[in-house]
């Protein structure tokens, strides 16, 4: 395992994180929790040390899960996010629930995420698909203070790719927030690119974290044509022809694997690497296998400039795949214009 340092904050992450959206919830199937903390601890064996949690996930759950893991091992560093209000609303289902970016809200929201991960400090706290209109000047104060009183280690913004995206990326990076996490993978490269573009474009110190580096299992083929996803996991929402086009798209990039070297899903994780602007990236670990393969993919050979050339140039030809494209992301970006934002002062000319 490799680490890299989260914005300006010191903190180090391995490039290889664990996203815990899948422990204490049943979005990617039934898991029995002892399996989840045997997964964890595994994890911490094969290097990792970054671990991605929010609130909202089991409701609490995930925190605690991470917490138990966290109590015995120190070197961990440990994100969470809040800004879904599940204390005062039910949720049905896997749909989203009311947020609440009230700065009193947040405060004790944060308070109760420390009482479940049973620490008085958590390493990188993000705000849960805050909009832009709703990082007020009170909201980042007390982002501030709860930096300066040692409560919180690193700030940034966690993305969902349907609640907008682009003006709130650009915000956090502008204001060097110490990272954005975000979807980004070989398959869907709109956010990714935008982002790093815009990091290098105002020389910023954001950390970019994707998450989903393998499209939702279509590129480490654990969903294939003959898969059968189990019953509430949130993959089978997901349209047919959306994994139709992904699974030829997917062909077209067999000349990343390099047998006995390199699977296509070290390949899809190493991808993602290839820039330093990236810090970590957090595949969705459902297996002690999945944890072996792809924690090891630091060790893996690195993209070539003509392999990251091969998939610049399929990416901008569809993959060769004329019909639904179901990867685009032009319905992701926010509702809101960032020419209008710029002339409120929000963002930077």
């Amino acid at each position: 395992m490799r680490y890299r340092e989260l914005g300006d904050s010191g903190i180090e992450v391995s490039e290889v994180g664990f996203g815990a959206w899948t422990v204490g919830t049943d979005w990617w199937g039934d898991r029995d929790e002892s399996d989840a903390v045997e997964m964890m601890e595994y994890a911490v064996e094969q290097g990792i040390t970054y671990f991605d949690t929010g609130d909202v996930y089991g409701h609490g759950r995930s925190e605690e899960l991470v917490g138990e893991v966290l109590a015995e091992h120190d070197e961990l560093v440990v994100a969470t996010k809040v800004g879904y209000d599940f204390y005062n609303n039910p949720q049905a289902g896997h749909g989203e629930l009311p947020k609440e970016m009230d700065a009193d809200y947040l405060r004790d929201a944060v308070e109760r995420s420390l009482e479940r991960l049973g620490t008085d400090y958590v390493d990188y706290l993000q705000l849960h698909n805050a909009n832009v209109e709703e990082l007020t000047p009170d909201v980042l104060e007390l982002l501030d203070e709860l930096r300066e009183g040692g409560a919180v280690g690193a700030i940034g913004l966690a993305l969902g790719p349907s609640i907008g995206w682009l003006a709130e990326g650009e915000f956090a990076i502008e204001r060097e927030f110490d990272g954005v996490q975000y979807v980004g993978n070989l398959l869907e490269q709109d956010v990714h690119q935008h982002f790093l573009e815009h990091v290098r474009e105002h020389d910023s110190s954001t950390s970019l974290i994707p998450r989903v580096p393998h499209s939702s299992g279509l590129l480490n083929e654990q969903v294939t044509p003959e898969t059968e996803l189990e019953a509430g996991d949130h993959r089978g929402f997901r349209p047919d022809e959306w994994y139709e086009t992904g699974w030829e798209k997917v062909e077209a990039l067999r000349f990343l694997e390099r047998d006995g070297e390199r699977t296509m899903g070290q390949a899809a994780i190493q991808w993602l690497l290839s820039t330093e602007e990236v810090a970590s990236v957090t595949p969705t670990f459902r297996s002690k296998a999945d944890i072996e393969e792809w924690s090891a993919t630091p060790e893996t050979p690195r993209l070539s400039e003509d392999e990251q050339a091969r998939v610049a140039d399929l990416y901008a030809e569809n993959f060769g795949v004329e019909r639904f494209d179901g990867m685009a992301h032009e319905d992701y970006r926010t509702s809101v214009d960032g020419d209008d934002l710029r002339d409120a002062g929000l963002l930077a000319d």
